[in-house]
């Protein structure tokens, strides 16, 4: 069973995805790729995060980071996608609240990991925007070479808004297109 909790945030609905015990979906409402993760057919559930332990603890940390404090936790996560997705947005994992990276260096990390000379920040960005949970893992940090803001399956306002929180709950540097 598939479980739907829709959440309220300050840039507008978001849908939560989960299997009951790791989160496999977080997208705002008609972003590109909606619901890349759910069956064509879905058999689920509209759910109250109340009694889904899992969706509690997702609603807790959306509260908390749009409320702009940094979450000291992430909810289980179920990454349904591709081998090379996969090792991309566990990349994404690693950027600090507040910290970004372009397609470019992730390439470079993850050719350095896969033991290659060289990898495709294209195929790095097509990767990236097919994240299936986004803000939990943070596509929202990766900017276009020389910083950049680029393509963002939730819209270039609702990246340059979380951008810009972060900017101001953090101690991290500044941004190069503010």
């Amino acid at each position: 069973m598939i479980w739907i909790q829709h959440y309220k945030s300050p840039l507008g609905g978001i849908t939560l995805a989960s299997d009951g015990d790791a989160i496999t979906g977080l997208w705002f409402d008609g972003q590109k790729y909606f619901g890349s993760t759910l069956q064509e057919k879905p058999s689920f559930a509209e759910a109250e995060h109340e009694g889904v332990p899992v969706l509690e603890q997702a609603v807790q940390w959306l509260d908390l980071y749009f409320g702009g404090r940094i979450p000291d936790f992430t909810p289980p996560l179920l990454m349904k996608t591709t081998g090379f997705r996969k090792a991309v947005w566990e990349i994404l994992l690693s950027i600090p609240y507040g910290h970004t990276m372009t397609y470019g260096e992730i390439a470079k990390r993850l050719a350095k990991r896969m033991g290659i000379s060289s990898m495709s920040a294209q195929a790095v960005g097509g990767a990236v925007g097919h994240n299936a949970i986004s803000l939990m893992i943070p596509c929202h940090r990766v900017l276009g070479a020389g910083g950049e803001l680029t393509g963002y399956a939730g819209g270039l306002d609702k990246k340059r808004w979380l951008l810009m929180m972060e900017k101001e709950n953090s101690t991290a540097v500044s941004y190069k297109y503010f």
